[in-house]
């Protein structure tokens, strides 16, 4: 060829369907981003001559590529590994983590806030810098209360940003006394961690330098490790069927051969409870032998990309080791009975208390937020679900009238303040609702506002209306003269997925004409739908429904938002 164009134009994925450059012999044809000149073991036929290629194969969803197009992150030389999330990527990454802090009530978790800078000798306790030093970001800051013997106030200090959060919750709980009475102790931490990943595994935003987890950890007595193991397993199923994600698989890694603290004896007792909560979960696992962690076995959730690659998101680790570092304790009768997970109803044993040290959890059930988004916009490609995503609804004004330009703004208005659901699944503390298949009911996010845009600019609606396609928004509307007056919205839903037809009975319910003359109640919508209505009722009837009033769509995406539609 005669210039460096021609690749270029196929790594940029160039579109025209005749495009022609000179050759040595022939003209060669490029379409679609695929050369039809170039003869293949497939594409050649008994005469060498060259078949065009009609059906490229569509290449797998990449969130590098989509995080672009859909304006959610970016990355930056001066930090490298630390993504920037511009606004629709932090409205994708709060909705996860409000999404988590809404489930936190029934499964018994306390949210807490922890530095992200600690002493040295905080991680040397812990045992991180032994073990985990060359991934830890060491700093320098001036001495202060509470200094090792031998250094001076103001005296320069070597600190650490945190890997994790699990010192500092252990300085939590033991920070005042603690009865058996009061176990299990429950908490979560959002906290930003930074680990110093090498640059050449970096990779948007699957392994990063600064990321968030969902981190938990429970502080419990030895009994009580089954019951939260499987209570942990049961949680990470409910929030990945809400999320659409999976199958998963589970493994359990065990002890590494070199870098561990504790003893033989301890992780394998660790290991043993961790294989019969497995065993009794009823799910499939698989062994991985000697990826633990320093301080003890875990449980990885793996999940696959768009490519095949696996990634870990979820984890439970069993550790008995921190606590013993930390000191931690609570008191509880019969305490050798105590240590080995074992209860009495001896008078004599129990009228003896003393103090035992708990075991520790650790937690993550979307592990990496950012990971986990990743995954996400590859899953989805685009196609949110309404509550996941961050171009959720946008009005179009037919003109620029004022009485158009009015209603539009006061449709904005009225859409934006989302009310806090109620519902029975958050009523109590630790009280969970379960679904037709066993599962906790997901709780819905509280106090939450909708992502309303407006596009009230001087162009042609077709004009507007195709690029609001374009940025996949899943609700657009339209209002014109004729709508200010009436008081009614035209709504394309299309852009909804609607796999199950929730959308077409909830539209249909709220959009038929009134009985008696009064507005349907919850048990109008939650009704089936007549027979006649679901013949041929198929999802191009959602691109234009009529709504007498906001009110009628207010309550439709608000019934989306509940059942994380």
């Amino acid at each position: 060829m005669r210039s460096s164009r021609a690749p270029r134009l196929l790594l940029s994925g160039y579109r025209s369907s005749r495009y022609i450059f000179r050759g040595s012999q022939r003209l060669q044809i490029l379409r679609n981003g695929y050369c039809s000149a170039c003869p293949d073991a497939q594409g050649a036929g008994p005469t060498g001559t060259a078949k065009a290629v009609t059906n490229p194969p569509t290449p797998p969803a990449d969130h590098r590529q989509l995080a672009i197009e859909q304006d959610l992150y970016i990355n930056s030389k001066y930090s490298p590994g630390s993504p920037l999330f511009g606004p629709n990527g932090a409205r994708i990454f709060n909705k996860l983590t409000n999404f988590l802090r809404a489930q936190y009530s029934q499964f018994g978790f306390q949210e807490v806030i922890t530095p992200t800078i600690y002493k040295k000798s905080l991680w040397e306790k812990s045992g991180h810098w032994e073990n985990y030093k060359d991934d830890m970001y060491s700093v320098t800051g001036r001495g202060a209360s509470g200094e090792r013997d031998g250094k001076e106030l103001q005296e320069d200090e070597e600190y650490g940003l945190k890997p994790m959060n699990c010192p500092g919750h252990c300085l939590i709980f033991a920070s005042q006394p603690r009865s058996y009475r009061e176990m299990p102790v429950r908490y979560a931490d959002f906290s930003p961690l930074h680990r110093n990943e090498n640059s050449g595994s970096l990779s948007g935003l699957t392994r990063v330098r600064r990321f968030h987890q969902d981190d938990g950890h429970i502080f419990c007595r030895p009994s009580q490790i089954g019951e939260e193991i499987s209570d942990t397993l049961e949680f990470v199923r409910m929030v990945y069927q809400t999320l659409g994600l999976g199958p998963y698989r589970l493994t359990l890694s065990t002890r590494p051969k070199d870098s561990f603290i504790g003893t033989i004896g301890e992780w394998d007792s660790a290991e043993a409870a961790l294989k019969k909560s497995l065993n009794e979960s009823g799910q499939v696992w698989t062994m991985n032998e000697g990826d633990g962690a320093f301080y003890g076995p875990k449980i990885d959730i793996i999940l696959k990309d768009s490519d095949g690659k696996e990634h870990q998101t979820a984890t439970i680790q069993l550790d008995f080791q921190l606590p013993k570092r930390f000191a931690l304790e609570y008191q509880a009768p019969a305490p050798e009975l105590e240590k080995k997970g074992e209860t009495t109803t001896d008078p004599e044993l129990l009228a003896t208390s003393g103090a035992v040290t708990p075991v520790l959890i650790h937690r993550a059930v979307l592990g990496s937020v950012e990971r986990l988004m990743a995954l996400l916009i590859e899953h989805y490609n685009g196609k949110y679900p309404f509550w996941l995503n961050p171009r959720q609804v946008i009005v179009i004004t037919v003109n620029d009238e004022k009485p158009v330009l009015k209603y539009a703004n006061s449709i904005v208005s009225a859409l934006r303040p989302l009310r806090t659901i109620k519902t029975a699944a958050t009523s109590r503390q630790g009280e969970k609702i379960a679904t037709s298949d066993g599962l906790p009911r997901s709780a819905p996010i509280r106090g939450y506002t909708l992502a309303v845009d407006l596009d009230d600019s001087p162009r042609s609606v077709k004009k507007k209306i195709s690029e609001a396609k374009r940025k996949r928004y899943s609700v657009i509307i339209v209002v014109g003269q004729k709508n200010a007056t009436q008081g009614t919205l035209n709504v394309d839903l299309s852009g909804i997925p609607d796999p199950h037809g929730w959308i077409q009975k909830k539209a249909y319910s709220l959009c038929a004409p009134m009985r008696n003359g009064t507005s349907k109640s919850e048990e109008v919508l939650n009704s089936p739908l007549p027979d006649k209505t679901t013949e041929g009722f198929r999802p191009e009837h959602l691109k234009d429904v009529t709504f007498h009033g906001h009110m009628q769509l207010f309550t439709l995406l608000e019934q989306m938002e509940k059942n994380y539609i």
